[in-house]
């Protein structure tokens, strides 16, 4: 299958769907079940034979953790939504209450999968020479050392609790996982109900001693079990089983909070209070013990999960050794790009010399990295502005910042508090921040700022030039190793000014009266996407080509939507390339016949936005429209966040992002997923034999176009086929 064979395919047929209006709700998939969807593909991944062993661990590791998020958060606020007896439908027609049903019986069948998935992964690392033990195949050997172990390492963080009139019943925090037990005095046979919560600050699986080449485990759960009356001297075990909780995560701030910081600390606070929404537990529970604690949990049946086997596999990616490079990935090293050699590290010549777009984690996150550090020992730079949503804990970006501001530079830093999961990160970089001198803004209340800005203003000669960095992604060292971005490093004077006024408005909240080159939520970046796609209508009904490309993480909003199904209805071709959440459904006669979607699911995770415009000239080419962006194409991003769209005028830059990075996706076979009309997805596949292009495997192998040195050819890499066939 060649570039060309895939992007001048004729699209699927259009199906007729007996029971689908396609004027009425059901247009629209629902986003919860969508996203359900997505993370089904990302456990399939743990079962593709084609991926490592201890990779396919940790995509099971990655669809429990995603599970649990979307309880805390999503099914957290539906629950509240239906407890308080709303009614009001989502766009797809669906009531709260009515979505939670079909929520908890897919989540359902999904945790009882990765329990498969688990018990076959198991077996295949068992003959890898990875074993996860039970207490029955514990050696003597095994005991004595697991007993130095658990008085040295573990007993001192214990807290056995008795359950009965004089012990109140102990607050389980959200994730918190426990043993309960059901005891016999050995003197008198008198019962005892106790916990005994499992502490997180240690590590879920203990490492035996094992012969060369083998490596051997034993949960901690099992190595409590193993000394229980070490904890409960004088009584017997009789039963036991685990259960695991989680709590609504949702933040609450109040409007007029006058402290943002501490009003975040309160909330954070309660979030570790929030009512519990789910709660698992093992197989075999009995049935007095259980109903005591779900009543003090307040959990109803329904939010209720036995399961057959492990309880936590969000834990599993401890199992992820590093010391066995045969059943991971094959080691990839992000490259420099040769622009930034040729002049020899210097990151402000670089990008005088053209714009520069980077593509991470292809191209290495540490220029990002560098152009703020360089920056921060400039003596000729004299100001640095920039926004912070997600970063690491010692965070290099951060550290530049400091550096410059004790430096006597004006660092102004945007942080955004409502950063969720984040937010006692982020409140403690902007302590740090404040004690080095940068000026700390928290931007808005009401909105979140999900833009990714850096501008550093440096005294060249006579002027002041402004180098400005937008990016899709984070400033996230970490998650920027395996989170596919942009990276767009220019000094465009337009596009320089757009960002200081983006900074003024978060900053002042004054609100920009023109932008150049840039549109920002919620103020213009959803009317431009809307005029965009009519202007492709438009080019539609005059003959001329009509298309358009996108990719993004997530597509709900219910405008937009509509908007491209009239785009479609009027001819215009529409390739999407969505990650996982995607309340559009195409392929539906007299609807979407033009729309087709996609999901690439693999071994980094796709998280740019881009968006193409054939402008009457159809895709590729040279005359497109071309923009990345912060946003996805939902509601709180168009309308409750402040986003950047950011559009490119630099050839070169334009023909990597479509001739290289999109037509790279859209010809993707090995990784890619195909959206049915009634919102399912099923593999891509091809012929037996015929080879399945990998764009993550291209990416790796190919610099990106603008990144390029003197020694570089001007042409875009071609979408080569070197690898062996692959069936599917």
């Amino acid at each position: 299958m060649t570039q060309a064979d895939f992007l001048d395919s004729p699209f699927p047929p259009a199906v007729t769907l007996p029971d689908t209006d396609i004027t009425g709700p059901n247009r629209f998939h629902n986003r919860e079940l969508s996203w359900l969807g997505f993370n089904w593909r990302v456990l399939e991944e743990a079962e593709n034979p084609r991926v490592p062993l201890l990779e396919r661990l940790r995509f099971l590791s990655i669809s429990a953790k995603n599970l649990e998020e979307f309880y805390t958060v999503r099914v957290a606020g539906l629950r509240e939504l239906a407890h308080a007896g709303n009614t009001t439908p989502a766009a797809d027609g669906l009531t709260p209450a009515e979505q939670l049903v079909l929520i908890n019986e897919d989540a359902r069948r999904l945790m009882y999968a990765q329990q498969d998935v688990l018990t076959a992964l198991k077996a295949e690392m068992e003959d890898a020479g990875i074993t996860i033990l039970s207490r029955e195949e514990l050696t003597e050997a095994d005991r004595d050392f697991l007993a130095d172990v658990f008085m040295n390492r573990v007993f001192p963080v214990l807290s056995p609790l008795a359950i009965d009139p004089a012990h109140p019943f102990p607050f389980i925090p959200n994730t918190g996982f426990c043993l309960a037990l059901q005891l016999e005095r050995t003197r008198d046979k008198r019962a005892l109900q106790a916990l005994l919560p499992i502490p997180h600050q240690i590590d879920r699986f203990t490492a035996l001693p094992s012969e060369p080449g083998q490596h051997r485990f034993l949960p901690l759960e099992t190595l409590l079990l193993e000394h229980i009356t070490g904890l409960f001297p004088g009584y017997r075990l009789k039963t036991q089983f685990q259960f695991r909780v989680l709590r609504d995560s949702d933040l609450e701030v109040e409007e007029e909070a006058e402290d943002l910081v501490r009003e975040f600390e309160v909330a954070l606070k309660r979030r570790r209070r929030g009512e519990v929404v789910r709660m698992t537990h093992s197989a075999g529970a009995p049935e007095k013990l259980k109903a005591t604690i779900m009543q003090e949990l307040g959990v109803e049946p329904a939010e209720v999960v036995e399961l057959d086997g492990m309880i936590g596999i969000a834990n599993l990616d401890e199992l992820v050794l590093d010391s066995r490079p045969d059943l991971l990935w094959p080691s990839f090293t992000p490259r420099v790009p040769e622009r930034v050699t040729d002049h020899e590290g210097d990151m402000f010549a670089a990008i005088r010399q053209k714009d520069m777009l980077l593509h991470h984690p292809y191209e290495t996150f540490d220029m990002v990295v560098r152009f703020l550090t360089q920056a921060a020992r400039d003596p000729d730079v004299v100001a640095i502005k920039q926004t912070l949503y997600r970063t690491s804990k010692d965070s290099p970006i951060v550290g530049a910042l400091c550096e410059a501001a004790e430096d006597g530079k004006s660092v102004t830093a945007l942080v955004e508090l409502k950063a969720r999961f984040d937010e006692a990160a982020n409140i403690q970089q902007s302590r740090r921040l404040e004690r080095a001198g940068a000026h700390v803004v928290y931007g808005f209340l009401d909105l979140k700022t999900h833009a990714k800005i850096s501008t550093v203003v440096r005294r060249e000669g006579d002027n002041l030039v402004t180098y400005t960095h937008y990016g899709t992604g984070n400033y996230h060292p970490i998650t920027a190793r395996i989170y596919t971005d942009m990276s767009l490093f220019t000094c465009d004077r337009a596009l320089g000014r757009d960002a200081t006024k983006v900074f003024n408005f978060l900053s002042g909240y004054v609100q920009p009266d023109t932008l150049e080159n840039l549109a920002i939520s919620p103020l213009t970046l959803k009317s431009r996407l809307l005029e965009m796609i009519e202007a492709e209508i438009a080019h539609a009904k005059a003959g001329r080509p009509a298309e358009i490309w996108a990719k993004m993480n997530s597509l709900i909003d219910s405008e937009v939507i509509d908007a491209l199904y009239r785009a479609s209805q009027g001819g215009v071709r529409i390739s999407l390339v969505i990650r996982g959440i995607c309340g559009l459904r195409p392929g539906i006669k007299g609807l979407s016949d033009n729309i087709r979607v996609k999901s690439i699911v693999g071994r980094f995770l796709e998280h740019s936005r881009i968006v193409c415009f054939g402008n009457g000239h159809g895709l590729p080419s040279k005359k497109a429209r071309v923009y990345i962006s912060s946003a996805d194409w939902m509601g709180r991003n168009l309308n409750r966040r402040v986003e950047t769209l950011v559009e490119i005028n630099n050839p070169t830059v334009k023909a990597q992002i479509v001739s290289q990075v999109m037509a790279a996706n859209l010809a993707d076979v090995a990784q890619s997923w195909v959206m049915q009309p009634d919102g399912s997805f099923s593999r891509a596949t091809l012929p037996e034999g015929v080879f399945a292009f990998n764009c993550h495997r291209f990416f790796m192998e190919n610099p990106s176009l603008s990144g390029r040195g003197s020694a570089g050819a001007s042409d875009v890499p071609k979408l080569t086929h070197t690898d062996e066939a692959v069936s599917n």
